[in-house]
């Protein structure tokens, strides 16, 4: 039995790559989770994803500059999505259109100028080492790079708490105060172009998200409380970036697909059996009065 469990979880992580990717997916399930919850708690689920899209065009212009260079793709990616999220806001503004169809409308037209980009320099293997990543190739740099940006936005975020949750729940509180919301949102946003960022490398421009959002939607079935929302998800995006290497190194898998679909896994069981609002408490609630009647 000693043997088994050390065959399927320990052994793996005698080799380098292992090692890298596990300290990689620790990280990031760090630092995205929390930005997912409050991308939950704002309304603005979509916005995540539409800001993956964002950076691929300046990480595919990144790319065609230097080649594969991690500082190069990522410094273009963060240009790239500061500059989706500005003109964004900046519509949205002017025309008095909501932010996230203005933010739907860039971030289609960043994809696709990011693939004809990519299209345009590289082959096929490049496009799709750009779209999906690989958590395994990462090296010595990228970790270190990837490392470095969590903790600046687990550090960020820490200094921004109070303002971010005042944000969500009362905005005209917080302006009140002689905050300027506006740039409370602004920080945000750049931290999830920073997060998303930093997990393209591992994940791809279409998968980074993944990270950030399911764990947060699925611990909205566990706990109301916005403490337990964010220990629940980062708790859960580690299992999964975990579980998701070992699975797709004993079966040949792809790395980052394992990982994102063991956390899709966690949000369909959240949904059918979490405490609140899945589909189990509502067959108890339903329960509870016919059982009240009988008894009664």
């Amino acid at each position: 039995m000693i043997a088994l469990l050390n065959e399927w979880f320990i052994a793996p992580f005698d080799y380098g790559f292992m090692r890298r990717a596990f300290v990689a997916g620790i990280a990031l399930s760090l630092a995205a989770p929390p930005l997912g919850v409050f991308l939950v708690l704002r309304g603005m689920s979509l916005i995540g994803d539409a800001m993956a899209h964002a950076i691929l065009p300046g990480v595919a212009l990144g790319f065609l500059l230097a080649g594969f260079s991690l500082p190069a793709m990522s410094l273009g990616g963060i240009l790239s999505g500061l500059l989706v999220a500005g003109l964004a806001g900046s519509v949205s503004q002017m025309s008095g259109q909501r932010e996230d169809a203005a933010m739907a409308s860039f971030f289609l037209i960043s994809l696709a100028a990011g693939v004809m980009l990519v299209s345009l320099g590289g082959s096929s293997v490049d496009l799709t080492h750009v779209l999906f990543g690989s958590i395994l190739a990462v090296n010595s740099s990228a970790l270190f790079l990837i490392a470095a940006i969590s903790s600046l936005i687990v550090v960020c975020m820490a200094w921004m708490f109070r303002a971010m949750v005042v944000e969500c729940l009362d905005p005209l509180f917080l302006r009140g105060q002689g905050n300027r919301n506006g740039l409370v949102h602004g920080l945000f946003l750049a931290l999830v172009v920073l997060n998303l960022t930093a997990g393209f490398q591992t994940l791809g421009t279409l998968m980074a998200v993944g990270l950030m959002m399911l764990p947060a939607t699925a611990a909205r079935f566990w706990s109301k409380r916005l403490e337990g929302l964010i220990c629940i998800a980062v708790v859960w995006a580690m299992v999964a970036s975990t579980g998701g290497l070992l699975l797709s190194y004993h079966l040949s898998l792809p790395s980052g697909p394992s990982i994102i679909m063991l956390a899709g896994v966690g949000y369909i069981a959240s949904a059918l059996f979490g405490r609140y609002h899945s589909l189990m408490a509502k067959l108890r609630r339903r329960a509870t009065p016919l059982e009240a009647a009988e008894a009664g």
